[in-house]
């Protein structure tokens, strides 16, 4: 049986990810589940993801790595510029939920809003778009909107509360040829943002469901 290592910062994504995996890949796999919040919240409150979150990462990374893992599955995209950073260090592949995500999104047009809770998202985001743009020759204009307190009511297992600022939040948007939404947290509603605003919404977890799936029959 093949082995999946997950690595989460936030409960909502950490409770139900592992089990939409395992319906989505349509075989047997173990799931093994990290959760490391700190890594969601420090950032936040420092404004940055410092030398010591850094070390963090690679620790949560290494530990599943020593699950015995046949692929681990970061699935916060603050961490991506980092999970870039440390997989040169891991025997096993090493997915970052937004991967796939990017790659897609610059294959719209050329001005992409990015939607989040976590202000933290902007720079590791907004770099993934920029290097995904550049590999196929495209120029890009990324902005971005943050709902912090839409965050607060996240973490706090406020769901319907957070659901209901984003869904205010979307009627606001317009002019874009994509939006794309920061945080795995908020993909359930990607449908309803889509309907609101008449644009493509982009989120990460079914994307990256399918390169996990393809990547396991690599494996």
């Amino acid at each position: 049986m093949k082995k999946i290592a997950l690595i989460h910062t936030v409960k909502p994504v950490a409770v139900s990810f592992g089990d939409t995996l395992k319906r989505y890949v349509n075989e047997d796999v173990k799931i093994y589940n990290l959760w490391d919040d700190f890594l969601a919240n420090n950032p936040n409150e420092v404004g940055k993801f410092t030398i010591e979150n850094r070390n963090r990462l690679f620790f949560d990374i290494k530990s599943a790595e020593m699950t015995g893992a046949d692929l681990i599955v970061v699935t916060c995209s603050t961490l991506t510029p980092v999970v870039n950073m440390i997989r040169p260090f891991v025997r096993v592949p090493l997915i970052a939920i937004d991967d796939a995500m990017g790659r897609k999104a610059v294959t719209y047009g050329e001005k992409i809003l990015i939607l989040a809770t976590a202000g933290s998202t902007r720079e590791p985001l907004t770099d993934k778009l920029q290097t995904e743009a550049e590999k196929i020759g495209k120029k890009i204009q990324i902005d971005f909107r943050d709902h912090a307190e839409a965050f607060r009511a996240m973490k706090a297992l406020q769901m319907d509360r957070h659901d209901a600022l984003l869904l205010k939040m979307a009627e606001e948007i317009s002019g874009y040829d994509c939006v794309v939404l920061a945080q795995a947290s908020m993909a359930h509603l990607d449908k309803k943002i889509e309907e609101i605003c008449k644009i493509p919404v982009l989120s990460s977890p079914t994307l990256c469901l399918e390169q996990v799936k393809e990547t396991l029959k690599s494996i």
